[in-house]
């Protein structure tokens, strides 16, 4: 199965690396998967899953989080503020951290539960004007304000251009993270996971390696 092979992949790229097994978390990105491949999926063992939307994982997780416990949910797309409060119900963690207001609003949300998801900062490395994410200029001040927040930060995440080669956006994020001390590196997709773990990743995202291609709209 199509798992067994990234898991090999990964671990042999971590060890290619010098690092130690088990440094790097396979996040398989499900979004708009069908059913039937994300439940293969769950039944060949993997437990930690991304999704895009908030509408799309209250749609589909419930259930499979019933029937596959230990189940662990991953936003890595967009988080817009109205969609704030579901998605602290249900995602272990947000990849999309991007702007001072979602701070703002995070921070307050936090405080009022007592309980706050893993959080990467998403930084636009390729300063693409249609991508979200931070301009890594505008780094350290955004930081500086989720710390005076008392908002915890565990990594930052990128997506590099579609057409650059992803290994110096890779180098710039993790060189960003170690300066503000940050463990977490969410990078590499499924072309450039192996790239991305060389460079450090402590999370890759995989969709089409693992189920497929998506299938295309009607």
């Amino acid at each position: 199965m199509a798992l067994q092979d990234i898991e090999a992949r990964i671990a042999a790229a971590t060890a290619a690396a010098g690092r130690p097994a088990g440094a790097v978390t396979l996040i398989a990105v499900s979004k708009v998967q069908p059913h039937d491949r994300v439940r293969a999926v769950l039944g060949a063992g993997q437990r930690v899953f991304g999704e895009n939307r908030v509408h799309e994982a209250e749609e589909r997780w419930p259930p499979f989080r019933e029937a596959f416990p230990g189940v662990a949910l991953h936003l890595v797309g967009p988080l817009q503020t109205n969609k704030l409060a579901r998605a602290l119900d249900l995602f272990d963690a947000i990849h999309s951290l991007d702007r001072d207001r979602l701070a703002r609003r995070l921070a307050d949300a936090v405080q009022a539960r007592g309980s706050c998801p893993s959080l990467f900062v998403q930084v636009n490395t390729g300063r693409e004007a249609q991508k979200a994410g931070l301009d890594p200029a505008a780094l350290d001040g955004f930081l500086a304000t989720c710390i005076g927040r008392d908002l915890p930060i565990d990594g930052l995440m990128a997506i590099p251009p579609a057409a650059a080669d992803p290994v110096p956006h890779f180098e710039l994020l993790r060189d960003l993270a170690a300066r503000h001390r940050l463990r977490g590196l969410s990078m590499g997709m499924s072309d450039d996971f192996e790239a991305a773990i060389a460079c450090g990743a402590t999370h890759v995202r995989i969709g089409s390696a693992l189920f497929g291609e998506r299938p295309k709209a009607p």
